[in-house]
């Protein structure tokens, strides 16, 4: 029974580690290669529709529709044991990035070694992304630095062991400000890791989402930490970059058929009391990306979701609220509050959300914000 059960566990952890190359569930299209060798393509898309407070180019209130992102997702195998992933996106500007160029290598059960860019380990809100997240825009406590869309270019060396229900992952990553004259001259590399552990079913893989749709019975636990000498401010001026936090997920399938979503989180960001480069700082070095930005303080998030069992027509509806703090120990303070509600068709596969914000800033003018999103992933 130990050995079958461990087969079971194999094979689901192999499977997952393919889905983790898509950062999904979703199979795509699937081609297969000799022996064992696959290639998989994806296609995601996600377009919206925005009203936002005073932010027509005339200081009215703006109307605008908007490509957020298309993404094409390409992942497979070599051998049983060798694969990888090369993933595209298209922003709203019309430039197209690399977000993902992945070698990736299972050395045994449990252990698998990443080496390109990828998202290195962060909290779940990042490693869920804005598609599979269940509210519409990304949370803007979740400020881990970045190359580009959350990613950095390292090494990630990660597995899921414990029965599945431990996942651990820890990597060395380019990090911020590597210009002459920025913090980090010297080229110091940023470390960050992650631990998450499951008390009911086990979440598979290495990449996360904010809900399973009643698939799963769900109570995770994730705590993640990131560090980098130097890595804050100028060659003036320079600090070390703490930053840490803890989330948690719950989602339970109620009795009458519903689905109860629960997530939350806690963020502590450390900039060893530096200033960090400005945006003029970082054009001047020529760095254009993972430059600057970095702002010390505390975060909270909190959402509630619940999916309706009764289909209306070919989905369900889930509404939802989240609220969000950014509390900078410089002392400003950031609050939101969303209110939405989401169509599911098919998962996060295919999903329509309309979603209402009201943003308080302690350090400029209050804003709200009406969005309709849609987004599909084959």
């Amino acid at each position: 029974m130990k050995n079958i059960t461990k087969n079971r566990l194999r094979k689901a952890g192999a499977l997952a580690v393919a889905m983790a190359a898509c950062g999904s569930a979703n199979a795509g299209v699937t081609v297969a290669g000799p022996g064992e060798s696959y290639l998989t393509l994806s296609l995601w898309a996600r377009s919206s529709y925005s009203s936002v407070d005073d932010a027509a180019p005339d200081g009215s209130r703006s109307s605008d529709f908007t490509l957020d992102s298309v993404r094409i997702i390409t992942s497979g195998k070599i051998t049983k044991s060798i694969g990888g992933m090369i993933n595209f996106e298209k922003k709203s500007d019309d430039s197209m990035h690399v977000i993902d160029a992945v070698a990736q290598f299972e050395l045994a059960d449990g252990i698998n070694l990443w080496f390109g860019r990828m998202l290195p380990p962060t909290d779940r809100a990042n490693l869920a992304g804005p598609y599979f997240a269940n509210v519409w825009e990304y949370p803007l406590v979740s400020q881990y630095p970045s190359r580009t869309t959350g990613r950095d270019d390292g090494a990630l060396l990660w597995g899921n062991v414990a029965g599945g229900k431990l996942l651990y992952a820890v990597g060395a990553y380019q990090g911020k400000n590597r210009a002459a004259t920025l913090s980090n001259d010297s080229d110091e590399l940023l470390y960050a890791g992650r631990l998450a552990y499951s008390f009911l079913d086990p979440e598979l893989g290495y990449y996360g989402t904010n809900s399973y749709f009643g698939q799963k019975e769900v109570f995770t636990v994730g705590a993640a930490y990131q560090f980098q000498k130097d890595g804050v401010g100028t060659a003036l001026a320079r600090g070390d970059y703490t930053a840490w936090n803890i989330d948690a997920l719950f989602e339970t399938k109620l009795a009458g058929g519903g689905v109860l979503t629960a997530e939350g989180a806690y963020y502590d960001y450390d900039t060893d009391g530096v200033a960090d480069a400005s945006t003029a700082q970082c054009a001047t070095a020529q760095l254009s990306t993972n430059c600057g930005g970095a702002a010390a303080g505390d975060a909270y998030l909190a959402t509630l979701a619940y999916l309706i069992p009764t289909r209306i027509g070919i989905g369900q509806f889930q509404p939802y609220t989240r609220y969000m703090k950014f509390d900078a120990d410089a002392g400003g303070e950031t609050k939101q509050w969303d209110f939405g509600v989401s169509y599911i068709m098919s998962g996060h596969s295919a999903r329509i959300t309309a979603v209402y914000s009201d943003v308080d800033n302690s350090t400029a003018a209050d804003s709200d914000k009406f969005i309709v999103g849609v987004q599909l992933m084959y």
